[in-house]
């Protein structure tokens, strides 16, 4: 089965908030040898004017995971994760995450394509805080391996 090309354009229903827990934030720093104190040491982040640990830009793939579950698992996109290669990934930032955010991801398909056997499908999520305000988006390319 091929990807489904009218999932273009498509969103998805908001996620679950999220909420961004110090020792979350703590351990994703450790896992991608992220060294700034503000990373790690709720002082450090208090003394840099936020309210609690930084999270590491690349955090917002945590939140994103929730979103593109919902892609995933629509059998009507047609995506045999078996066969998914994760082929990009790109961060645009409004402001940092930071431990007790209350995060709510919307996952939009921007584009799908098509090429020879394989296709790519580009997700883009936005991810929001408590107050609606933007915080980041996380954009992934999918790439579907074709049958062999």
């Amino acid at each position: 089965m091929s990807v489904n090309p009218e999932l273009q354009g498509r969103v998805y229903p908001s996620t679950e908030p999220y909420l961004v827990g110090r020792e979350k934030v703590r351990e994703f720093a450790r896992a991608v040898f992220a060294t700034n104190p503000i990373n790690l040491d709720p002082e450090a982040a208090a003394a840099a004017g936020y309210a609690d640990v930084v999270a590491p830009p690349t955090f917002a793939v945590v939140v994103q995971e929730h979103s593109l579950a919902q892609l995933l698992a629509d059998s009507d996109a047609g995506i045999d994760f078996s066969r998914v290669v994760h082929g990009d990934q790109r961060f645009t930032s409004t402001r940092p995450i930071v431990a007790g955010d209350l995060l709510t991801a919307t996952l939009t398909v921007a584009s799908v394509k098509s090429l020879g056997a394989h296709s790519m499908v580009t997700a883009e999520t936005a991810i929001t805080d408590a107050a609606g305000e933007h915080v980041v988006t996380a954009i992934s390319t999918l790439v579907i391996r074709g049958e062999d």
